[in-house]
């Protein structure tokens, strides 16, 4: 019988004795490979937490005391742990698990996550809620050393240290950022600092020095320089925090002792731990950034089945950028922590002086791309869709107010499937809609979309390329001379005098198949490539279509609300047109298969028609 069978919550855990921890551990990363194996998933990072996230659980009360991860990346072992066992098959299916903290999944997840680097700043505000309330339990974030480069994490510290409010943060340490410090000594002089007894002697020494005239200080500066000599932290000791550590992250016996000092102790804390991502599956150890985030794979190789060969947008957009950047010296490549979501790893190989991965620091990355093309270079600032949502304010102020060439490209835009609706690129768009002197640009596919980089890149105006998820269109023939296309000239498809399709970026060719199949009922449909959603053709809409019917459909993979549908509908209310906008609900997507969600809200050949056949 595994041990996993006995645990079904975190009161079951807490009778375990400390050995059984151990095989515990042991069980759960076979349960997350198997499971991730089969449904895709962040391995790496929840694997190297496993050790972690039984020790917090043994050691504090949830869901009395309140856990927050950070993104959630490292949570998979935390929902088996917490009732949530018998559906983790589920994680990720449509209608199952999701992949990330939600507070409606369970009440466990004390606050969702997703996007990266705000736990610090959410336990600050439970921990402030807690005193205010004069409520009595204990506030424990949980955050990536990634998530450490991210601008809000050090908003969080620098609050928490001033409020000096009973917190701890625990910096789980992959080895990525700040210290390779640790080992048996380090984690004897942690053990020793969380005890008491030598806070309480430190406490002594201080108070007896102090009845020194002008001694006291000096000695307290003295004595912080001489801890900070031994241990590292002195950034969050500046800040306001007791650090404590690096402590060795897969030793539980070790870590259950040290978080069971850290409870007595008063004001904000930060313990620092080394862990390993991918720890107990050898190949995620080996390749911890192909396993971070990964499709369905064999556990006995680790190697991901073959499947249709199909070019990928995320492929077009990093061969085209390398290909211009051989001609252009002035192109140069801007990631927020995502070189190979973003495709950028290849540029980074070819041109590394042009190339900058500023962290997870989306504001950062717009302003400082701002600056380098005021400057007189050709930036190319690659962010998912749902992160640049972090970055608005930037791209008003600093990019369009001042007109700077800067090219964004939004991969993942519209529905991405199984990482659910932290992830949906469901709103850019709209949030991109309203900010005057952009471009906003949207492939048809990824032939269009390798010509619309060398067109921003030719403009000399702030652009936005969105573009999705994944495989592009099944057939398209890649044209091997780029060309500059007209800004804000939409192209016609085909002539139908029944009705019209207008389409923005992924959905023409769904339009052009619903074309097809309407042909087969004798409806003739004219089909418009859109192109630009900013400036958007409204002339060749009432030159060209207009004349022919007067009813429409606009398809955008995109919030219905402030987006494309609604651009058109604005510009026609006065002219007597019939306007049906297919386009995702006023609601947060749920996670699934991207197949599944896209027929689910419409997104197919058979909802057109059928929407067709409505209006006709």
């Amino acid at each position: 019988m595994k041990i996993l069978d006995s645990v079904n919550n975190p009161q079951d855990l807490k009778k375990l004795n400390k050995e059984a921890l151990i095989d515990l551990a042991k069980d759960i990363r076979k349960e997350i490979v198997n499971t991730i194996s089969k449904n895709g998933g962040h391995l790496a990072s929840s694997l190297g937490a496993v050790d972690l996230t039984i020790s917090i659980h043994y050691v504090f009360n949830s869901p009395h005391d309140k856990i927050i991860w950070d993104v959630g990346h490292q949570s998979y072992a935390h929902k088996i742990i917490t009732e949530r066992k018998s559906k983790f098959s589920t994680i990720r299916i449509h209608g199952g698990l999701s992949g990330f903290p939600k507070m409606s999944e369970s009440k466990y997840d004390a606050f969702g996550g997703g996007h990266s680097s705000t736990s610090i700043s959410a336990a600050l505000g439970f921990a402030v809620a807690r005193d205010l309330r004069n409520e009595n339990y204990k506030v424990v974030a949980i955050i990536g050393d990634g998530s450490m480069t991210g601008g809000l994490a050090f908003e969080g510290l620098q609050n928490a240290g001033h409020l000096k409010k009973d917190m701890i943060v625990i910096l789980n340490d992959n080895e990525m950022f700040i210290s390779q410090k640790v080992g048996a000594i380090a984690g004897y002089f942690a053990r020793l600092l969380t005890a008491g007894m030598a806070r309480r002697f430190e406490r002594k020494v201080m108070k007896t020095v102090s009845r020194f005239y002008g001694l006291g200080s000096s000695f307290g500066k003295f004595m912080k320089r001489v801890k900070v000599m031994l241990f590292p932290g002195m950034l969050f000791e500046e800040m306001g925090f007791t650090y404590v550590g690096p402590v060795q992250g897969h030793d539980i016996n070790s870590l259950t002792t040290i978080l069971e000092n850290l409870k007595s102790m008063s004001g904000p804390v930060l313990l620092h731990v080394i862990t390993k991502k991918g720890k107990g599956y050898y190949p995620a150890e080996e390749n911890p950034i192909k396993f971070h985030g990964i499709g369905k794979f064999n556990v006995e190789t680790g190697k991901r089945g073959k499947g249709e060969v199909v070019t990928t947008y995320t492929k077009v957009f990093s061969d085209t950028l390398v290909n211009l950047a051989q001609f252009d010296n002035k192109i140069v490549a801007i990631t927020a922590a995502m070189p190979e979501g973003t495709g950028l790893d290849k540029f980074a190989k070819k041109f590394p002086n042009r190339y900058f991965d500023v962290g997870i620091a989306e504001g950062h990355a717009v302003t400082f791309a701002a600056a380098m093309a005021a400057a007189g270079m050709h930036p190319v600032c690659a962010i998912y869709s749902t992160f640049m949502q972090r970055a608005i304010d930037n791209i008003i102020h600093d990019v369009a107010l001042q007109n700077l060439p800067v090219v964004f490209a939004l991969d993942r835009a519209g529905l991405v499937g199984e990482d659910g609706d932290t992830h949906h690129g469901s709103f850019d768009l709209s949030y991109l809609n309203y900010i005057p002197n952009i471009v906003i640009m949207a492939p048809s596919d990824e032939n269009e979309l390798q010509h619309m980089i060398k067109t921003a890149l030719d403009s000399n105006k702030p652009c936005i390329i969105r573009y999705p998820k994944g495989n592009g269109v099944v057939g398209t023939t890649l044209d091997k001379i780029l060309c500059t296309l007209r800004i804000g000239v939409a192209k016609v498809l085909r002539y139908g005098i029944d009705i019209c399709f207008l389409a923005i970026g992924n959905h023409v060719k769904t339009c052009l198949k619903a074309a097809d199949l309407l042909m087969e009922i004798g409806i003739n449909v004219s089909v418009v490539d859109m192109r630009f959603l900013k400036p958007l053709d409204i002339n060749t809409i009432r030159k060209e279509i207009l004349i022919r019917t007067k009813k429409i459909i606009t398809i955008e993979e995109n919030t219905l609300i402030g987006g494309f549908g609604e651009r058109i509908k604005s510009f026609l209310c006065n002219e007597g047109i019939i306007v049906k906008c297919i386009g995702l609900p006023d609601k947060f997507i749920e996670h699934g298969d991207l197949i599944e969600l896209r027929k689910k809200y419409g997104f197919t050949p058979q909802n057109l028609v059928k929407e067709t056949l409505k209006i006709l």
